[in-house]
């Protein structure tokens, strides 16, 4: 079996001779066929019998991963979603975050990003889509630099938020999220909350949602839920989560081995729903079915055929799960 198992066509992914590492080459050492993503943030190097995928990383800690047999087995016994952009509506802000922090190593308040720049600020860890930022506007600074001005912007833009001054509609509850977590919590169906999101700036976010939407305490509802941990700063004790996040398998990993005890022979039991490229690479690389939900940035990263299916609404996942 093809372990890239691809839904439909290539539509989006492009065929390269070569990765970029220069490891592997179209018809050498039994490599059928190469393939990158959109973005070109994830390559996908086929045998005949098996797939690796080539995670880049811009911050210099490529990876190389199995690709696994994904496919939805009823009945599905965990369901694991995504924060930004999934379950809140909320990567306008964090990208309007990204704009801030470039705007302030350049020193141009004016400054703004392009369209083509928005897959490369969203889905992926804060020190990723800084050093996209800086290696196209600004190459003289540094991610330690452009840390300390994001770091900056959100303590102050969430302070702002919570005292009831800040940025309106930042963190936005999803439409139909609310009646699609009460459909899965009625069937025992559990439930992980997964981002690649920091602690400080993620947990916010889903209090926010769920007192729009009245449902209580995040941390009673979910059945775990994993962040990209804690920022590390001068002087104080940070968690593993810059070079780890997605789309490295590891949050999505976690949520259902660690946090749910869903042993890895059970993963066709088990989908991810996401709506950006790096999310959907992520939970394909942990080894189960993705569900792409639209309005992300699926479609112009190019991993669109990486979904085992893709939605418009959350009705539309419920009656594929169920």
């Amino acid at each position: 079996m093809d372990a890239l198992n691809l839904s439909g066509d290539h539509t989006g992914l492009v065929e390269i001779e070569q990765t970029s590492d220069c490891r592997f080459c179209k018809g050498g050492d039994g490599v059928m066929e190469i393939l990158t993503t959109g973005d070109r943030k994830v390559e996908f190097v086929k045998f005949r019998s098996h797939t690796l995928a080539h995670v880049k990383s811009a911050m210099g800690y490529p990876a190389y991963y199995p690709m696994y047999d994904v496919k939805i087995e009823k009945p599905v016994k965990a369901v694991l979603m995504d924060l930004d952009g999934t379950t809140v509506r909320s990567e306008e802000f964090w990208i309007w975050i990204i704009e801030k922090t470039t705007a302030s190593l350049l020193e141009d308040p004016n400054f703004k990003l392009e369209a083509e720049d928005f897959p490369h600020v969203s889905g992926h860890s804060v020190s990723e889509h800084l050093k996209y930022c800086i290696k196209k506007y600004a190459p003289s600074q540094s991610v330690e630099k452009a840390r300390t001005f994001y770091f900056h912007h959100t303590h102050h833009e969430m302070k702002e938020i919570m005292e009831g001054r800040g940025r309106k509609n930042a963190f936005v509850p999803s439409k139909g999220i609310k009646e699609f977590l009460l459909a899965l919590k009625k069937r025992d169906i559990r439930i992980g909350l997964v981002t690649s999101g920091l602690y400080e700036k993620a947990w916010p976010e889903i209090l926010s949602a769920f007192n729009t939407l009245e449902m209580g305490k995040p941390e009673d509802f979910y059945d775990a839920s994993i962040t990209a941990g804690f920022p590390l700063r001068k002087s104080e004790v940070g968690t593993l989560g810059e070079l780890s996040p997605k789309p490295h398998p590891w949050l999505y990993a976690e949520t259902a081995c660690v946090g749910l005890g869903i042993p890895f022979a059970d993963r066709h039991h088990v989908v991810g729903i996401e709506d950006s490229g790096a999310g959907i690479c992520s939970i394909r690389l942990a080894g189960f079915a993705a569900i792409g939900i639209a309005e992300g940035n699926i479609v112009q990263s190019g991993t669109k055929a990486l979904c085992n299916h893709y939605c418009d609404t959350f009705d539309e996942i419920l009656n594929i799960i169920l």
